[in-house]
């Protein structure tokens, strides 16, 4: 039986190996949107990556007789850990063939890099950023995924449950709302509950101000840690990865549809949607090869059919104030105006105790489910 070596990535043409090892596992996988090499490779780079400013990384390859079968990563949040009284190790980029030794090879290189480092247990999956890939598929292939939402084969739920993986939290939600129940009853009698709120005058929403960029950010780094310090196992944000998130956004976001809720002069809410620009890097290969930016061109001027909105965030004094309601309804009549047929909401936890309510109030339905994992190094 031939050995698996799981060996550190060292060079230039080990970096591009490690890369471009997806391909190896969706090549027939119709739902698959490959990741844009040119990111993913800055993502990586402790010169340049986002990630590196509060931690570090290494990268590995599980190698059978000379050919990679699959590649992890590990890394330390130090950040995050310094809140955190038991540390953890994260793993992601965690892509492997249809076979449990390579599976468990790549996890005990990453258990020994966590152990050295006095780290007590693994979570993820995760690329690096939080956002970023999250978790493993659990339900949900009848369409690709949106923005920042990941996307595994079946048979990698088995293997982490074969390990011994528990869920780290309840499994996260992606929820569609389409945008031509607008007209229902039930959707009526909500607009009709938020038309009231707006005729009280005490709630503005207004769109983003680009050309305040420090100043918004601000704000969203103001509600973020306040309105989800109540999930379990937060992780306060920090203000360099916050807008490292939204910075690849300012020049293609609709400001129109990036909307704060004010409470007279104070920011309250804070609900952003953005072109789901999954349905062109669906299309144009990950930019792997030259005459993928010509597609990348063509694809950019046709309008996705989603819009995606990867949070709401509401302070906790308000959360029965109605402020949400009105985001939801302002929302969908911006985003039906300009063109968009449907929206996704993505993604939030099934024990956030606001969130999915809200969101099936509204008329949305879950299509999409994934769970992060947790196993002690």
């Amino acid at each position: 039986m031939v050995d698996i070596m799981v060996l550190p990535v060292r060079t230039r043409h080990e970096q591009n190996i490690f890369l471009t090892f997806p391909w190896k596992i969706y090549r027939d996988d119709p739902l698959w949107v490959p990741p844009l090499l040119p990111e993913r490779k800055k993502a990586i780079d402790p010169k340049h990556g986002v990630f590196f400013q509060r931690g570090s990384a290494e990268f590995f390859i599980a190698w059978r007789d000379g050919k990679p079968v699959g590649t992890i990563c590990s890394a330390e949040d130090s950040k995050a850990n310094s809140f955190n009284p038991v540390p953890d190790c994260l793993f992601g980029f965690f892509e492997f063939i249809n076979d449990y030794r390579v599976f468990t090879a790549l996890l005990e290189r990453v258990r020994q890099w966590a152990k050295e480092r006095g780290l007590v247990n693994l979570y993820g999956p995760f690329n690096l950023d939080y956002e970023d890939g999250y978790g493993v598929l659990l339900e949900g292939r009848d369409r690709p995924p949106v923005l920042y939402c990941g996307h595994t084969p079946p048979y990698y739920r088995d293997f982490y449950e074969q390990y011994g993986f528990a869920p780290a939290r309840g499994c996260n939600l992606a929820f569609a709302f389409d945008l031509q129940e607008l007209d229902s009853p039930a959707i009526k009698r909500l607009q009709q509950a938020a038309d009231r709120l707006r005729q009280k005058g005490r709630f503005h929403i207004r769109p983003a101000s680009l050309d305040q960029w420090d100043e918004e950010i601000d704000r969203v780094f103001y509600l973020i840690n306040i309105a989800l310090a109540h999930l379990p196992g937060h992780i306060p944000w920090q203000r360099e990865a916050l807008e490292a998130l939204f910075l690849p956004f300012k020049d293609i976001a609709d400001p129109e549809l990036v909307l704060f809720a004010e409470d007279g002069d104070k920011t309250v809410g804070f609900f952003p949607g953005v072109p789901n620009l999954n349905e062109v890097f669906h299309k144009v290969n990950g930019l792997r090869y030259p005459w993928d930016y010509l597609k990348l061109l063509y694809y950019l001027k046709q309008r996705p059919q989603c819009l995606t909105i990867k949070s709401v965030l509401v302070l906790p004094e308000y959360w029965g104030s109605g402020v949400s309601l009105m985001l939801f309804d302002e929302m969908a009549r911006r985003a039906k105006a300009k063109g968009y047929r449907w929206v996704d909401l993505s993604l939030t936890s099934d024990d956030n105790p606001n969130t999915p309510v809200l969101a099936e109030r509204m008329g949305a339905k879950i299509y999409k489910k994934y769970q992060v994992y947790r196993i002690t190094a």
